[in-house]
């Protein structure tokens, strides 16, 4: 089996064949229609590449630093919840997979294995925690504390759901929290640990709108900034003014993020937003992508393109379903190899030489036909 995983979507294909139905509906499900779920993939192919000949690429150096920490290669696991739905391991296989290919894993607040497990997994890795601001402030400090503690090296700050978008196959589903899963990062509070359980619809919409506050704005990013020591990263930017507004408000580090076509169905697909929002930026912080990521080209477009590094969110939980760690390995080791490859194929010896010249849309050689 393990020879027939040569590329990412094999390992999606065995997912959806092995999965239960409500763990692999909602990994895999977008918003409304799935407009933007498919324009995030499609959008990578309206990139071209434009090599550059003759440039001795007999070696290649991938490595990288993001928030002045070194990572092996530009790619890094996105924050997505609940994976022991996938694997009994989950966020523990994950970052330990992470941990021994030298690259960072970010752990969602609503994972199925906390903070402080996952320390312990992988106490040399590089782990960043996901941030929902609740409406509960007091609840908000606590899990910022516990990371601060436990050796997390940035806040990752999802500010892309004042509630969730509507995920029709959830809502078919009536989807709930497997009942020997639980919160991890919420054990001790009874509600919010068991949370997404019975419901009339989808169970982690309602878990999530009684927790939730939709009256954020920006000064809540001050807010957060001002008690935190850590770099404070802001998830799900994709124009040009609230990357400016990210930036006035403290932000360290920018991802542009539409969570995985998961919230408004119709937004622009990453790769399209990502020079928009690097232009706006200006060089004042790291820009990150994630969303649609499947190849190692992918991966190189975005790093033309103004990303700093990409990270993948799907993938990672298809080889969390196939192998655990092994498994999540793999994904990123493909990643990995096909991006040296392209690289050396496009004439790229190492990361810095990646450049916007390197990639053109293909709207220039329709408007020459």
């Amino acid at each position: 089996m393990a020879d027939r995983m040569v590329c990412l979507d094999d390992f999606e294909e065995y997912a959806m064949q092995t999965l239960p139905r409500n763990a692999r509906d909602y990994y895999r499900s977008g918003a409304n229609d799935q407009q933007t779920l498919q324009d995030n993939r499609d959008a990578f192919k309206r990139f071209r590449l434009c090599p550059r000949m003759l440039r001795d690429v007999s070696e290649r150096n991938l490595h990288t630093t993001i928030q002045g920490l070194h990572i092996d290669f530009p790619i890094a696991i996105a924050p997505t919840a609940m994976h022991r739905m996938a694997h009994p391991e989950g966020e523990v296989a994950v970052a330990r997979a992470a941990a021994s290919m030298k690259t960072c894993m970010v752990l969602s607040t609503i994972a199925t294995s906390s903070i402080e497990e996952i320390a312990e997994a992988a106490p040399g890795g590089l782990n960043w925690f996901q941030l929902y601001i609740y409406r509960d402030r007091e609840l908000t400090k606590q899990l910022v504390r516990r990371a601060e503690r436990h050796g997390f090296k940035a806040l990752v700050l999802t500010v892309d759901t004042p509630m969730f978008g509507r995920r029709l196959a959830d809502t078919r589903n009536k989807f709930t929290l497997p009942p020997h899963l639980r919160m991890a990062n919420f054990d001790k509070l009874t509600f919010k640990s068991e949370g997404v359980k019975g419901s009339r619809e989808s169970g982690l919409n309602e878990y999530a709108a009684s927790l939730f506050d939709p009256s954020l704005t920006w000064n809540d990013v001050k807010w957060l900034k001002k008690f935190t020591v850590l770099p404070v990263i802001v998830k799900g930017v994709l124009t040009d003014s609230d990357a400016v507004h990210a930036i006035a408000s403290g932000a360290d580090g920018i991802v542009v993020s539409n969570h995985g076509a998961r919230q408004l169905d119709g937004v622009p697909a990453t790769i399209d937003a990502l020079p928009e929002v690097f232009e706006a930026v200006n060089g004042r912080c790291e820009v990150y992508l994630d969303g649609g990521v499947r190849t190692g080209t992918d991966v190189l477009k975005a790093l033309a393109l103004g990303a700093r590094a990409v990270f993948i969110g799907r993938p990672a939980i298809y080889g969390l379903a196939y192998k655990g760690q092994e498994g999540v390995q793999r994904v990123l080791e493909i990643l990995k190899d096909e991006l040296s490859l392209a690289m050396a194929l496009s004439g790229c010896r190492s990361i810095g030489e990646i450049q916007k010249s390197l990639v053109i849309h293909e709207s220039y050689y329709l408007s020459r036909l």
